[in-house]
Order: structure tokens, then sequence, then C-alpha cells
């Protein structure tokens, strides 16, 4: 097994620019696609997810990566997380941030070309279990529980998009284009929790 690597540890590239100021002004006006891509996949085999699984789930028992089955592409699932003592699997999509705004971004809309328009991850039918979202800087992962998180943006998503930040990101010559909100984690983590708790009538 390899040494763990915290994310403090993870290379400056990895890590991004904490300040923010600038970034944050390149996210208001639209993103390259291709570098977000890229620097997803530069940051898919670091060893802080395996740190973030054993914390997450104490009976880890081993993770697998999916990124070139297209079979559990289309279905959302990043990574399969493997946990005792039944060899229970979970099921995982997984996104890398490199800097940190106290939000998460939501991804509901996407469109290639003009012409495909597709609902974003966050709206569209999902396989994983959980989105796990690490932010590099703060050294921290977010899980959220998908069926949660998409019955929250049901009940949330129209007031989301007129209140917070839209981020848009686009592929060169503009072939492709998702767009985005970036809701507080307080805000977010608050609605998800209250999809977790059902009244019953009488």
């Amino acid at each position: 097994m390899h040494n763990q690597l915290k994310f403090s540890d993870a290379p400056e590239y990895l890590r991004g620019n904490t300040a923010g100021t600038e970034e944050l002004e390149q996210y208001s006006t639209g993103h390259d696609f291709n570098e977000c891509l890229a620097f997803s996949h530069a940051a898919e085999d670091m060893p802080f997810w395996e740190e973030c699984y054993k914390k997450a789930f104490p009976t880890f028992i081993n993770m697998k990566s999916n990124r070139h089955n297209m079979k559990y592409q289309r279905l959302g699932v990043d990574r399969i997380v493997t946990i005792g003592p039944e060899e229970k699997r979970i099921y995982i999509d997984e996104k890398v941030r490199r800097a940190w705004y106290g939000d998460i971004l939501l991804e509901y809309y996407s469109v290639y070309n003009a012409r495909q328009q597709a609902p974003g991850w966050v709206c569209k039918p999902l396989f994983c279990d959980y989105i796990a979202y690490a932010v590099l800087p703060i050294k921290k992962c977010f899980l959220l529980p998908t069926i949660q998180l998409q019955t929250a943006w049901r009940k949330n998503g129209e007031y989301w998009k007129k209140t917070y930040k839209l981020i848009e990101a686009q592929q060169k010559h503009r072939q492709y284009v998702t767009k985005c909100v970036a809701i507080p984690v307080n805000e977010l983590y608050k609605e998800v929790g209250q999809c977790l708790r059902v009244d019953i009538d009488d």
C-alpha cells in the first residue's frame, strides 16, 4: 500500500491559490472546461482520496477507480469503495476544487455544440450513493448523499439560481458549456439535512 498523502501535501498545481480574488473573477466570466477536466484527471490518483474514505467509512477495505469505465462514467460513478464486514459497495462521484469560497458548485445544465442540451449532475439520474466534493486548500472533503442532494435541488433549485452566484465553464471554441450555481455550504447542508427528516402524519 502506498503512503497516504494528506491534502496539505498535494502538489502546488493541485492546491491552487487560496486568496481567490482573481480566480473568482475568472469563475464569474466563465472558465475553460478543458483545463478543469485536466485538473480533475490529475487529481484522480492522489492518495488523499484513500485518506478521506478511510475516515468517512471506518470499515474501509479498498477502493477502485472507474474513470476509464464508460459504463460507470455514464452512471456517474468515479469510484467504488468497499467496506466491511460484508464487503458492501459504495458508489461515489468525485469532484475536486482548487479554491475555497465557502460554497459548493452544483452543475444544473450542460450543452454540447449549442444543440445537445442535458441536465447537469445535480439534476440527472445518478447511480452513485454520494458526491465526494474535495476542496484542496482547506483540506476537506464534503460528502453529499445523492438522493437527498437531488431532492433538495428539486425543492430549492430555482430559488438558489435566483439568489446565488451563477458560474459558467466552457470548452474552447464554446463547443461544450456547463452552468453551475454556488451554494453556501451551510445553506446546502441545511436543506440536504431537511430531506433526511420525514414528518409522518397520523
